[in-house]
């Protein structure tokens, strides 16, 4: 079931794709889609040495690293797929198109959660960043080679390094509403530092 609706996806996706049997036996991304959900199923039943092997045979025929331990919804299309990184605390929802290079990564930072989530309908670019355990809302899209750090809000667009929203629902934002990224990290700051004085004086 999943194969199929994978394969439609590429069809509707890529204009260059012809045929379900020219998916099914040329597309790499399609391959490690495959690949994966072989060794997911082996990771959530604790044979993890295997489902390893699954993933680093697939990395190695493909090009494209999906640890078994990441959650990826359905109709997943990787496009090209050279190079892509996916972690394995990362979450992609349903009908997610990424492109070439991209990585969904960890910043080294964080423990448990490390990787990002994705939600629903998102477009990633090629070389595009996404790294720290935050969440990017459903139909957002990433402009190729963008680094993002923080918090995407649903149906935005987001470029640049670091990557800032240029438009919300396809509205363009100016200078003044676009998020100031210091502000932002002060404000995570100040949340973290009442978390902790909360943990200090429950202590006591």
């Amino acid at each position: 079931m999943h194969l199929i609706e994978d394969i439609r996806a590429y069809r509707r996706s890529d204009p260059a794709a012809r045929s379900a049997v020219e998916v099914l036996l040329l597309y790499n991304g399609l391959h490690a889609t495959i690949h994966y959900r072989i060794a997911h199923w082996l990771y959530r039943h604790h044979c993890l040495f295997l489902a390893r092997l699954i993933s680093q045979l697939s990395k190695w025929l493909t090009g494209i690293e999906i640890h078994p331990a990441a959650t990826i919804g359905r109709r997943l299309v990787i496009d090209h797929g050279t190079g892509i990184v996916i972690g394995a605390t990362a979450e992609i929802g349903n009908d997610c198109l990424l492109y070439q290079g991209v990585t969904l990564g960890g910043t080294g930072k964080d423990v448990g959660k490390r990787h990002p989530t994705l939600g629903n309908n998102i477009m990633v670019g090629a070389g595009a960043k996404i790294l720290g355990p935050f969440k990017v809302g459903d139909n957002a899209r990433i402009a190729a080679n963008s680094v993002v750090l923080r918090e995407v809000p649903e149906n935005a667009t987001v470029v640049g390094v670091p990557g800032r929203i240029v438009k919300i629902s396809g509205e363009k934002l100016d200078h003044i509403h676009t998020p100031d990224p210091v502000m932002l990290e002060m404000e995570r700051l100040q949340k973290r530092v009442a978390r902790l004085e909360r943990l200090l004086e429950s202590e006591d």
